[in-house]
């Protein structure tokens, strides 16, 4: 009696909802680019620096423009996510398991928002009395997202659905 041997497969998770490498690269590398200058300025400018009194620190200067170098890759690489990360992350919401990632999500896109409405203010209008606190509330938003972006990309949530 011949026996056929039956192959039961159970489906495979469907893949994660991750970015490609180039992409979760950059923008860990932008990120931690972003969150080191502006700390660095901040420890630098009211330590030593005009913040505290004091000339300027000649790195000041080099700080900033590296931050804003930084933030124009962040930028992009947002708009990048806004073609294709968020609507696809949208569209597989209703996954039981994606949505704390979804809520991480939104929190992270408006926390970008804010941080690119904060650093134009602070660019553009900005008076010197204003200045000290709308930085401050620009660094707060900083770190509350590189900690938040670090919280939602770590996650790695499969896709499925409840058992």
């Amino acid at each position: 009696m011949t026996h056929s041997h039956h192959s039961f497969t159970h489906p495979s998770p469907l893949p994660r909802h991750r970015l490609p490498k180039w992409q979760r690269r950059t923008l860990y590398a932008s990120g931690a680019m972003l969150l080191s200058t502006g700390l660095i300025w901040l420890v630098l400018h009211y330590s030593i620096g005009a913040g505290a009194g004091e000339l300027p620190h000649p790195l000041e200067a080099w700080l900033l423009r590296l931050h804003g170098l930084a933030a124009m890759a962040g930028i992009f690489l947002f708009g990048a996510l806004a073609s294709s990360h968020v609507p696809q992350g949208w569209r597989l919401s209703h996954r039981w398991r994606l949505v704390a990632q979804q809520r991480t999500g939104v929190l992270l896109c408006c926390l970008a928002a804010l941080l690119a409405t904060s650093s134009y203010l602070l660019y553009y209008f900005a008076s010197e009395d204003l200045r000290p606190f709308l930085g401050g509330i620009h660094a707060a938003i900083g770190v509350a997202m590189a900690g938040l972006l670090l919280w939602h990309g770590r996650a790695r949530v499969l896709i499925s659905t409840p058992k």
